[in-house]
C-alpha cells in the first residue's frame, strides 16, 4: 500500500526558508509522493552491492595457483634445486670450518713437538684436517723407507729416490684432500648459472599463454593478463633466488679451498726440508 502522496508539512525558520524538523529528512519535503516501490528498489540495489565480489588478488600465491603447468613444473625444479644447494653448503660449510680448525690445532702441534711418531699419533685424531693427512701420507712412506734400507751402506745412491717417493706420497695424498674438498660444490656453480634461465624459461612460457589468454577473451584488461604476468614472474624471482646464494657459497668455498690448497702444499715443503736435514 503506497504511502500517503500529500505534502509533508515544514515549518519556516526566522529567515523565511523553509525548515523541517530534525527527525524529518529535507527529501521527504516536497510534492513527490514516496511509495514502497521506490524503498524496494533501493533495498534490492544496497543488496546487490553488498554481494558483488571483492577485488582480485593479485599477491604472490595468487599468481603461483594462476600459474599454469609448465610453470608450475619449473617452480618444483627450482624449489628442488634451492634445497639441495642448502643442503650442500650446510654439508660443506661444517667440512671447511672443521679442516680449517684441526689443520689449526695440527700445525701448532707439528711444530711444537721433536718427535714424528708423537704428531703421527696426535693426527690420528684429526682426520678432518687435511693437512695432517699430507703428514700422515708422508711419514708413512718414510717409515716404509726407513725399514727398507736398514743395514744398507750406500745411502747415497737411494737418498734422491727416497725424498722423491715421499714427496710423491704427499702429492698424492693433497691432491686426494682436494678433490674431497671440493666435491659438490661444482653443483653450486651449475644452479648458480641455469637457475636463472629455468626462472626464464617458465617467464617466457606464462607470457606466451597470457597472451592465447587475450586473444581467446578478445579483450586486454587487467584480469586478463594479470594472472599470467604474475605467475611468469614469479618463476623468474624463483630463479634468482635459487641462483643467488649457491653462487655466493661457491665463491665462498672456493676461495677457502685455495687457502687449504696452499697450506697443504707449504706444509709439504716444509716436512721435506725436515726430512732431508734429519733422516738423509
Amino acid at each position: 500500500m503506497a504511502i500517503s502522496a500529500r505534502r509533508r508539512p515544514c515549518i519556516s525558520d526566522r529567515s523565511g526558508r523553509n525548515s523541517s524538523f530534525r527527525s524529518t529528512p529535507r527529501w521527504l519535503c516536497g510534492s513527490a509522493p514516496f511509495d514502497m516501490e521506490s524503498l524496494n528498489i533501493v533495498h534490492a540495489v544496497v543488496a546487490q552491492a553488498a554481494e558483488a565480489p571483492g577485488a582480485p588478488d593479485y599477491g604472490f600465491w595468487a599468481s603461483i595457483a594462476s600459474a599454469g603447468i609448465v610453470e608450475k613444473a619449473v617452480l618444483v625444479f627450482l624449489l628442488l634445486f634451492s634445497v639441495v644447494s642448502w643442503a650442500i653448503i650446510a654439508y660443506k660449510l661444517r667440512m671447511v670450518r672443521r679442516a680449517y680448525g684441526e689443520s689449526e690445532v695440527f700445525l701448532d702441534a707439528f711444530w711444537s713437538s721433536k718427535r714424528l711418531d708423537a704428531i703421527y699419533q696426535r693426527s690420528e685424531t684429526l682426520s678432518g684436517s687435511p693437512v695432517s693427512q699430507v703428514f700422515r701420507a708422508g711419514y708413512i712412506e718414510l717409515a716404509k723407507i726407513k725399514k727398507k734400507n736398514e743395514g744398507e751402506t750406500d745411502k747415497d745412491d737411494t737418498q734422491m729416490g727416497a725424498l722423491e717417493s715421499v714427496e710423491r706420497s704427499m702429492r698424492r695424498a693433497a691432491a686426494a684432500e682436494l678433490t674431497t674438498l671440493e666435491s659438490l660444490v661444482p653443483f653450486l656453480a651449475t644452479v648458480g648459472s641455469t637457475a636463472p634461465f629455468i626462472g626464464l624459461f617458465g617467464t617466457v612460457i606464462g607470457i606466451m599463454n597470457s597472451f592465447q589468454d587475450i586473444g581467446k577473451m578478445g579483450n586486454a584488461n587487467l584480469a586478463t593478463v594479470a594472472p599470467g604476468i604474475g605467475g611468469a614472474l614469479v618463476a623468474t624471482a624463483a630463479g634468482l633466488m635459487a641462483a643467488i646464494p649457491a653462487v655466493i657459497a661457491y665463491n665462498y668455498f672456493l676461495s677457502k679451498i685455495r687457502v687449504l690448497d696452499t697450506e697443504m702444499q707449504n706444509f709439504g715443503s716444509d716436512f721435506l726440508n725436515i726430512i732431508k736435514r734429519h733422516f738423509f
